[in-house]
Order: structure tokens, then C-alpha cells, then sequence
């Protein structure tokens, strides 16, 4: 069994980026918490890694869209032995706003905004009372583009951004990192479960989940904030994060501005 004092706990880790994660980190000598929905596809996949890399895996059966089981996994957070948090957990729509009830709608805010707010204030809680500790938060290219499909995934996704800027900002001083990472188009199931057939989309457009995990943990290793692995100039990013700081001083002032003036 691993020495390592590194442990990590992952959530959506049954399959895709998730259990991509799981192996790296296995490899890295991490111990790990995996959580998902399907107990069996975890108990397999946490077989295979003790097996191949004699890490400990613990296993956490928990669907993160039922508050009762989001509170389990906030008390494994606060046990005080994790150092890293993989908010991996998520799921999309099939079809757009028009196209589903108040249901579905619930249930995707649940898993992709409540669920990873309330298990990222929980380790925080835990790595700055320990002075370290790192959450990574699963965001998507997407938070930069909801003109691109329909608008509650992507605002999903630009509101996880929004938490980890916001957090990395707030609480680096004490000790905590926080990366938030996003993808473009990855090759893992969520497409088939939102209805979409991977092979529909253009050459070059979708990436592997293991490329993506690896350029994720390229920038982790770098300690960036926010890791665009699909992004080729990096000066991109760069100068809209300074174009959007430029506004800062101009984003509340007492008087409304002469453009508003009539």
C-alpha cells in the first residue's frame, strides 16, 4: 500500500475524466476516495489500481443530485487526511431550455452547481485550517462561448470559473490552490447520455480524455488557475483576463455614465 500522505478524492470517477484522473493520481502515488453513482463500475475500477499501483482506494457509492448524500461526502472531506479535491462530477442536457422540465433543470444545477460549491467549501474549510490543499474543478471551454449551445450547461460550467478565479483569489494567501480546468469537446460518455453521437462531430474537434487529464496536469504542476488544454496561444486567454480587469474600476460608480444619458 502507498506511504504517500497524498490523498485525493474525485468525484464522477467511475468512468471518462474522472477515473482518468484516479489512474494518474494513482500513479502519482496519490491515495484515493472515489465517488460515483455506480458502485460497480467503482469497485472495478478500484480493484485494477490497487492491483497495478498498490495505492489505497476507498470507495464512496453516492449520488451527488441527492443532499443526503452530498452531505457523506462533505464529513470524508472534513476528515482532515484529503489534500486534493477533484470536482469532477457533471452531467448536460438532451436538447435545450424549451426542451426539458423543471426537473431536469433542478437536477443539472444540483449536480454541476450546488453539489461541487457545497464539496469545495468543505475541503476549503478543512485545507486552510491545515494551511494546504487543492481543489481542481472541472469548468468547460464552454464558459467562455454559451452563445455556442444551449445556455444552462455552459452557465454551469462559467459559474464553476467564477468560484475558482474567486476562490484562488480569496484564499491562495492561505494556502489553498485552486485550478479550475477546461476541456473543450472530450471523448467520454457524457455526449451518448445528452443524446449526441461523438463520430457527428468534424476532424480535430474532439479531444482524447487522456490527453486532456495529461495538459490538466501539466498546468497543476504549474499551479495555473485556469487551464484551457484545448488552447494553442495562451495570449488569448491572457489578454481577455486583462481586458477584463481593465473594467474593474469602471464596473460601479455613483453616476450614471453620458451613453445612458438621453
Amino acid at each position: 500500500m502507498s506511504t504517500s500522505k497524498q490523498v485525493a478524492l474525485i468525484t464522477g470517477a467511475s468512468a471518462g475524466i474522472g477515473a482518468t484522473y484516479a489512474d494518474r493520481l494513482a500513479n502519482r502515488g496519490y491515495a484515493l476516495v472515489l465517488v460515483a453513482r455506480d458502485a460497480q463500475r467503482l469497485d472495478a475500477l478500484a480493484t485494477r489500481l490497487r492491483a497495478e499501483t498498490g495505492v489505497s482506494v476507498e470507495v464512496i457509492a453516492a449520488d451527488l443530485t441527492r443532499d443526503v448524500d452530498v452531505a457523506r461526502v462533505e464529513q470524508r472531506l472534513q476528515a482532515g487526511d484529503i489534500t486534493l479535491l477533484v470536482n469532477n462530477a457533471g452531467m448536460s442536457l438532451k436538447g435545450g431550455l424549451l426542451d426539458n422540465g423543471p426537473a431536469a433543470l433542478e437536477q443539472i444545477i444540483a449536480l454541476n452547481v450546488s453539489a461541487p460549491t457545497r464539496l469545495a467549501a468543505a475541503a476549503a474549510k478543512s485545507f486552510v485550517q491545515q494551511g494546504s490543499g487543492a481543489i481542481v474543478n472541472l469548468s468547460s471551454v464552454l464558459a467562455f462561448a454559451p452563445e455556442m449551445f444551449e445556455g444552462v450547461y455552459s452557465g454551469t460550467k462559467a459559474y464553476l470559473l467564477n468560484l475558482s478565479q474567486a476562490m484562488a483569489a480569496q484564499l491562495g494567501p492561505r494556502g489553498l490552490y485552486v485550478q479550475a480546468v477546461l476541456p473543450g469537446a472530450t471523448r467520454t460518455e457524457l455526449w451518448g447520455k445528452a443524446g449526441r453521437d461523438v463520430n457527428d462531430f468534424p476532424p480535430g474537434f474532439l479531444m482524447e480524455v487522456e490527453s486532456m487529464v495529461d495538459a490538466a496536469l501539466v498546468g497543476f504542476d504549474r499551479r495555473e488557475t485556469v487551464t484551457i488544454p484545448p488552447l494553442p496561444d495562451e495570449g488569448q486567454f491572457l489578454a481577455m483576463q486583462q481586458a477584463r480587469l481593465a473594467m474593474a474600476p469602471n464596473l460601479s460608480r455613483s453616476e450614471v455614465p453620458v451613453r445612458y444619458l438621453r
